[in-house]
Protein backbone atom coordinates (compact mmCIF):
# COMPACT_ATOMS: atom_id res chain seq x y z
CA UNK A 1 0.00 0.00 0.00
CA UNK A 2 1.38 3.49 -1.00
CA UNK A 3 1.33 6.30 1.69
CA UNK A 4 -0.84 9.26 0.59
CA UNK A 5 1.25 12.81 -0.34
CA UNK A 6 1.50 14.27 3.00
CA UNK A 7 -0.18 18.29 3.82
CA UNK A 8 1.31 20.93 5.11
CA UNK A 9 -0.40 23.31 7.06
CA UNK A 10 0.94 26.50 5.94
CA UNK A 11 -0.67 28.96 8.64
CA UNK A 12 -0.54 28.15 11.87
CA UNK A 13 -0.07 30.23 15.41
CA UNK A 14 2.06 27.80 17.19
CA UNK A 15 3.10 30.55 19.76
CA UNK A 16 -0.57 31.05 21.03
CA UNK A 17 -0.81 29.66 24.25
CA UNK A 18 -3.28 27.45 23.17
CA UNK A 19 -1.03 25.09 21.23
CA UNK A 20 2.65 26.46 22.71
CA UNK A 21 1.78 25.04 25.81
CA UNK A 22 1.26 21.49 24.64
CA UNK A 23 3.47 21.86 21.56
CA UNK A 24 4.24 18.09 21.45
CA UNK A 25 1.18 17.14 21.73
CA UNK A 26 -0.06 19.02 18.85
CA UNK A 27 2.73 18.06 16.42
CA UNK A 28 2.69 14.78 17.33
CA UNK A 29 -1.16 14.68 16.36
CA UNK A 30 -0.72 16.43 12.78
CA UNK A 31 1.93 13.77 12.25
CA UNK A 32 -0.74 11.04 12.41
CA UNK A 33 -3.20 13.00 10.56
CA UNK A 34 -0.49 13.46 7.68
CA UNK A 35 0.78 16.59 8.17
CA UNK A 36 4.63 16.76 7.37
CA UNK A 37 5.08 20.34 7.92
CA UNK A 38 4.21 23.85 9.14
CA UNK A 39 4.05 27.48 8.90
CA UNK A 40 4.31 28.94 11.82
CA UNK A 41 3.12 32.64 11.94
CA UNK A 42 4.05 35.70 13.81
CA UNK A 43 1.85 38.33 14.70
CA UNK A 44 3.90 40.53 16.83
CA UNK A 45 8.04 41.04 17.22
CA UNK A 46 8.13 39.13 20.32
CA UNK A 47 5.94 36.50 18.40
CA UNK A 48 8.29 36.24 15.85
CA UNK A 49 11.63 35.51 17.96
CA UNK A 50 9.08 32.68 19.56
CA UNK A 51 8.27 30.85 16.47
CA UNK A 52 11.86 30.98 14.88
CA UNK A 53 12.63 29.17 18.36
CA UNK A 54 10.20 26.96 17.72
CA UNK A 55 11.67 25.98 13.88
CA UNK A 56 15.10 26.00 15.12
CA UNK A 57 14.30 23.20 17.82
CA UNK A 58 11.64 21.42 15.70
CA UNK A 59 11.86 19.47 12.26
CA UNK A 60 9.03 20.72 10.20
CA UNK A 61 8.37 24.04 11.87
CA UNK A 62 9.19 26.90 9.52
CA UNK A 63 8.53 30.36 10.93
CA UNK A 64 6.85 33.30 9.21
CA UNK A 65 7.90 36.66 10.95
CA UNK A 66 6.35 40.12 11.45
CA UNK A 67 3.90 42.94 12.48
CA UNK A 68 0.52 41.33 11.73
CA UNK A 69 -1.95 44.94 11.02
CA UNK A 70 -4.22 44.84 14.24
CA UNK A 71 -0.90 44.89 16.29
CA UNK A 72 0.78 47.53 13.82
CA UNK A 73 -0.38 50.64 16.45
CA UNK A 74 1.21 48.75 19.55
CA UNK A 75 4.83 47.87 17.88
CA UNK A 76 7.53 49.59 19.77
CA UNK A 77 10.11 51.64 18.34
CA UNK A 78 12.68 48.69 17.93
CA UNK A 79 9.84 46.15 16.95
CA UNK A 80 10.22 46.49 13.17
CA UNK A 81 14.14 46.51 13.51
CA UNK A 82 13.95 43.51 15.41
CA UNK A 83 11.44 41.40 12.56
CA UNK A 84 14.24 42.70 10.14
CA UNK A 85 16.88 41.13 11.68
CA UNK A 86 15.29 37.74 12.29
CA UNK A 87 13.69 37.64 8.81
CA UNK A 88 17.31 36.28 7.71
CA UNK A 89 17.36 33.43 9.61
CA UNK A 90 17.19 30.35 7.29
CA UNK A 91 14.71 29.19 9.14
CA UNK A 92 12.35 31.98 8.08
CA UNK A 93 10.75 31.17 5.04
CA UNK A 94 8.29 34.16 5.19
CA UNK A 95 7.29 37.26 6.03
CA UNK A 96 3.86 38.23 7.67
CA UNK A 97 1.22 38.14 9.04
CA UNK A 98 0.66 41.63 7.41
CA UNK A 99 -1.59 43.06 5.64
CA UNK A 100 -5.00 45.34 6.23
CA UNK A 101 -8.04 45.25 8.49
CA UNK A 102 -11.01 46.99 8.49
CA UNK A 103 -13.68 45.40 10.66
CA UNK A 104 -11.21 45.86 13.99
CA UNK A 105 -10.93 49.44 15.53
CA UNK A 106 -7.39 48.81 16.80
CA UNK A 107 -4.62 49.87 14.77
CA UNK A 108 -5.08 53.29 12.28
CA UNK A 109 -5.64 52.59 8.91
CA UNK A 110 -2.53 54.64 7.59
CA UNK A 111 -0.29 52.78 10.38
CA UNK A 112 -1.75 49.58 8.95
CA UNK A 113 -0.49 50.75 5.14
CA UNK A 114 2.89 51.72 6.08
CA UNK A 115 3.62 48.25 7.92
CA UNK A 116 2.19 46.70 5.15
CA UNK A 117 4.52 48.49 2.46
CA UNK A 118 7.24 47.84 4.94
CA UNK A 119 6.61 44.20 5.05
CA UNK A 120 6.39 44.02 1.07
CA UNK A 121 9.84 45.76 0.84
CA UNK A 122 11.54 43.50 3.01
CA UNK A 123 9.89 40.67 1.08
CA UNK A 124 11.39 42.01 -2.10
CA UNK A 125 14.61 42.49 -0.39
CA UNK A 126 15.18 39.25 1.10
CA UNK A 127 13.30 37.70 -2.02
CA UNK A 128 10.62 35.90 0.53
CA UNK A 129 6.85 35.51 0.07
CA UNK A 130 4.47 37.34 2.17
CA UNK A 131 1.54 36.20 3.99
CA UNK A 132 -1.57 38.27 3.84
CA UNK A 133 -4.07 39.08 6.16
CA UNK A 134 -7.38 40.64 4.46
CA UNK A 135 -11.04 41.33 6.53
CA UNK A 136 -13.45 43.74 4.67
CA UNK A 137 -10.76 45.53 2.88
CA UNK A 138 -10.30 43.54 -0.58
CA UNK A 139 -10.52 46.83 -2.53
CA UNK A 140 -7.52 48.55 -0.22
CA UNK A 141 -5.39 45.15 -0.57
CA UNK A 142 -5.39 44.63 -4.18
CA UNK A 143 -4.74 49.04 -4.88
CA UNK A 144 -1.65 48.69 -2.60
CA UNK A 145 -0.33 45.74 -4.13
CA UNK A 146 -0.75 46.71 -8.16
CA UNK A 147 0.42 50.35 -6.94
CA UNK A 148 4.05 47.97 -6.40
CA UNK A 149 3.94 47.25 -10.28
CA UNK A 150 5.44 43.68 -10.40
CA UNK A 151 4.14 40.57 -9.30
CA UNK A 152 3.71 39.44 -5.22
CA UNK A 153 5.22 36.35 -4.41
CA UNK A 154 2.47 34.87 -1.61
CA UNK A 155 -0.47 34.04 0.34
CA UNK A 156 -3.55 35.82 0.68
CA UNK A 157 -4.22 33.55 3.26
CA UNK A 158 -7.92 32.10 4.57
CA UNK A 159 -9.51 33.49 2.17
CA UNK A 160 -13.11 33.92 2.73
CA UNK A 161 -14.08 36.20 -0.86
CA UNK A 162 -15.79 35.09 -4.12
CA UNK A 163 -14.17 34.50 -7.30
CA UNK A 164 -14.28 37.81 -9.20
CA UNK A 165 -12.07 38.65 -5.59
CA UNK A 166 -9.80 35.53 -5.99
CA UNK A 167 -9.39 36.33 -9.35
CA UNK A 168 -7.44 39.57 -8.50
CA UNK A 169 -5.50 38.57 -6.39
CA UNK A 170 -4.23 35.47 -8.45
CA UNK A 171 -3.39 38.39 -11.18
CA UNK A 172 -0.86 40.15 -9.18
CA UNK A 173 1.11 37.01 -8.74
CA UNK A 174 -0.76 35.58 -5.21
CA UNK A 175 -1.79 31.88 -3.80
CA UNK A 176 -5.02 31.97 -2.86
CA UNK A 177 -5.30 29.55 0.96
CA UNK A 178 -8.59 28.39 1.75
CA UNK A 179 -9.07 27.40 6.15
CA UNK A 180 -12.29 25.66 8.02
CA UNK A 181 -14.95 28.06 7.00
CA UNK A 182 -14.59 26.12 3.90
CA UNK A 183 -16.45 23.38 6.00
CA UNK A 184 -19.13 25.51 7.51
CA UNK A 185 -22.43 24.67 5.86
CA UNK A 186 -23.68 28.66 5.86
CA UNK A 187 -25.09 29.00 2.30
CA UNK A 188 -23.75 32.33 2.64
CA UNK A 189 -20.15 30.54 1.90
CA UNK A 190 -21.50 29.19 -1.54
CA UNK A 191 -19.23 32.00 -3.13
CA UNK A 192 -16.71 31.21 -1.09
CA UNK A 193 -16.77 27.43 -2.22
CA UNK A 194 -17.30 28.67 -6.07
CA UNK A 195 -13.57 30.31 -5.42
CA UNK A 196 -12.06 26.97 -4.16
CA UNK A 197 -13.20 24.85 -6.73
CA UNK A 198 -11.83 27.73 -9.18
CA UNK A 199 -8.53 28.86 -8.27
CA UNK A 200 -5.68 26.81 -10.41
CA UNK A 201 -4.75 23.89 -8.41
CA UNK A 202 -1.03 25.08 -9.23
CA UNK A 203 -2.02 28.58 -6.93
CA UNK A 204 -3.91 26.04 -4.61
CA UNK A 205 -2.67 26.01 -0.45
CA UNK A 206 -4.73 24.40 2.90
CA UNK A 207 -4.65 26.03 6.20
CA UNK A 208 -6.00 26.00 9.80
CA UNK A 209 -5.11 29.31 10.75
CA UNK A 210 -4.67 27.27 14.47
CA UNK A 211 -6.14 28.25 17.33
CA UNK A 212 -8.76 29.69 15.16
CA UNK A 213 -11.58 28.51 12.05
CA UNK A 214 -11.89 24.96 13.64
CA UNK A 215 -13.50 23.25 10.57
CA UNK A 216 -17.06 21.19 11.20
CA UNK A 217 -17.84 19.12 13.45
CA UNK A 218 -15.31 20.95 15.74
CA UNK A 219 -16.15 24.36 14.79
CA UNK A 220 -16.38 26.77 17.79
CA UNK A 221 -12.91 24.72 19.26
CA UNK A 222 -10.10 25.65 19.05
CA UNK A 223 -8.25 24.41 16.47
CA UNK A 224 -4.95 22.75 15.86
CA UNK A 225 -3.20 21.84 12.57
CA UNK A 226 -4.02 18.51 12.52
CA UNK A 227 -7.54 18.96 11.34
CA UNK A 228 -5.69 20.58 8.26
CA UNK A 229 -7.03 17.39 7.08
CA UNK A 230 -10.15 18.00 7.39
CA UNK A 231 -10.52 21.46 5.33
CA UNK A 232 -8.11 19.57 2.41
CA UNK A 233 -10.72 16.77 2.50
CA UNK A 234 -13.52 19.03 1.57
CA UNK A 235 -11.64 20.76 -0.85
CA UNK A 236 -10.90 18.29 -2.60
CA UNK A 237 -14.81 16.81 -2.53
CA UNK A 238 -15.71 20.58 -3.90
CA UNK A 239 -13.26 20.11 -6.60
CA UNK A 240 -14.23 17.27 -7.59
CA UNK A 241 -10.90 15.54 -7.05
CA UNK A 242 -9.17 12.80 -4.74
CA UNK A 243 -7.47 13.96 -1.89
CA UNK A 244 -4.30 12.07 -2.58
CA UNK A 245 -4.22 14.00 -5.68
CA UNK A 246 -5.61 17.63 -3.63
CA UNK A 247 -2.99 16.74 -1.05
CA UNK A 248 -0.02 16.33 -3.72
CA UNK A 249 -0.87 19.62 -5.45
CA UNK A 250 -1.12 21.41 -2.49
CA UNK A 251 2.02 20.40 -0.76
CA UNK A 252 3.90 20.94 -4.08
CA UNK A 253 2.54 24.21 -3.96
CA UNK A 254 3.49 24.88 -0.35
CA UNK A 255 6.95 23.84 -1.03
CA UNK A 256 7.66 25.73 -4.20
CA UNK A 257 6.07 28.98 -2.52
CA UNK A 258 8.28 29.02 0.83
CA UNK A 259 11.30 26.82 -0.72
CA UNK A 260 10.61 24.15 1.87
CA UNK A 261 13.00 21.21 1.84
CA UNK A 262 11.10 17.55 1.35
CA UNK A 263 13.81 16.06 3.53
CA UNK A 264 12.87 18.41 6.83
CA UNK A 265 9.52 16.83 8.28
CA UNK A 266 8.13 16.61 11.51
CA UNK A 267 9.81 13.63 13.56
CA UNK A 268 7.75 12.44 16.29
CA UNK A 269 10.43 10.28 17.74
CA UNK A 270 12.34 13.71 18.82
CA UNK A 271 9.30 15.35 20.51
CA UNK A 272 9.39 15.47 24.03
Amino acid sequence: MIDPPPLIDTHAHLDDRRLKDRLGEVLRSAAGEGVAQIVAVATTAEDSASVLAMAREHPGVFASVGIHPNESAQAGPGDWDRVRALAGSPEVVALGETGLDRHWDRAPFEVQRDYFGRHLELARELDRPVIIHSRECHRDIVDQLARLGRPVRGVLHSFTGSWAEAEELLALGLHVSFAGMLTFANKALDPLREAAARVPIDRLLVETDSPYLSPHPHRGRDNEPARVAITAARLAEIRGVSLPELAAATTANARRLFGLPHDRTIKTDQIE
